[in-house]
């Protein structure tokens, strides 16, 4: 069975949008500079598994839609360009040291799920966005997972 998690993006920066945007909805996931999240990503992460979008650092923080892993893991090419914000001097093409994958548009939800009515949903109580709300990459359960389309009225895209 496939994992599920949940990456979290500042919709100033990349949002969901920006995803369906991209050629064919996919684009590379980059910038990942916190190793309990890069380690989930690199070793973790498997192509096909299913994510969901949440947009932080924001008016309103949410759950926004649906997305899925469309590559395995590979180095992320902006640890290695000086004139990046990602660029990590120590990192090198033989002993890189941050990873992303691709990941690829499925769905906008018509009705996003914010970070306040998880809180107040007792289903969510034990989900690490409640409980590690800051961890970028986090592990979703099935039943959260199911649980947070009912609530979002998802209409997914079949992936």
């Amino acid at each position: 069975m496939s994992k599920i998690w949940l990456l979290k993006t500042e919709p100033d920066t990349f949002s969901i949008e920006d995803l369906q945007a991209c050629p064919d909805g996919t684009s590379g996931w980059d910038g990942v500079r916190n190793y309990q999240a890069r380690n989930r990503l690199r070793d973790e992460m498997d192509n096909g598994d299913a994510v969901l979008i949440y947009h932080s650092s924001c008016a309103e923080p949410a759950i926004v839609g649906e997305a899925r892993v469309a590559s395995a893991p590979y180095p992320d090419p902006s640890q290695f360009d000086p004139d990046s914000t990602g660029y990590d001097p120590r990192s090198t093409p033989d002993t890189p040291r941050w990873y992303q994958v691709d990941i690829r548009f499925v769905c906008m939800y018509p009705q996003p799920l914010t970070l306040k009515t998880l809180r107040q949903d007792p289903e969510f109580a034990d989900m690490e966005l409640v409980i590690r709300p800051r961890l970028s990459v986090q592990k979703v359960t099935e039943r959260q997972f199911q649980r947070i389309q009912q609530c979002c009225q998802s209409t997914r895209a079949s992936a």
